[in-house]
């Protein structure tokens, strides 16, 4: 074969076609959930995937406050939170940041499983997160995403 043959295809802007999906996070575990929504954002299950490109497509999680944990995570992981003055570090457990708004959980699973940087926070842009069973991206027809 002629070695020209073998060249790496890297996906353009103009190749990529983003499709949208739709999670039901009821009773589903956190951290496997969030993983497979990262592994979508960033685009590896399509075959043009391209590290340094936004390949991924946009995935809508619907009742984000049934996710749940396993273990004894609901009462002891600490989320953090800093308000940049001295003395404004802010511990809370999923519990309580449960009441207040259940959809940062599965937010920041899913943040901390992308790229840092310019790359990743246009990735983090095309994941919606609700805490209740409606959505309003009808329009875009979702397609429901397979989990295991």
């Amino acid at each position: 074969m002629d070695p020209q043959s073998f060249k790496t295809y890297s996906a353009t802007p103009s190749d990529i076609d983003r499709d949208w999906y739709v999670v039901d996070a009821t009773n589903r575990i956190v951290g496997r959930l969030s993983s497979r929504i990262a592994h979508v954002l960033r685009g590896k299950h399509k075959p043009m995937y391209t590290p340094h490109m936004d390949t991924g497509d946009h995935v809508i999680v619907v009742n984000a406050e049934k996710a749940r944990f396993t273990g004894r995570k609901e009462q002891q992981k600490p989320y953090f939170e800093y308000s940049g003055y001295p003395g404004g570090d802010h511990f809370q457990t999923p519990e309580e940041v449960r009441e207040n708004k259940p959809e940062y959980i599965v937010e920041q699973a899913v943040e901390g499983m992308l790229p840092s940087g310019p790359l990743g926070r246009d990735m983090f842009k095309k994941l919606r997160v609700y805490a209740g069973p409606e959505h309003p991206h009808e329009a875009q027809q979702p397609d429901p995403l397979e989990t295991a």
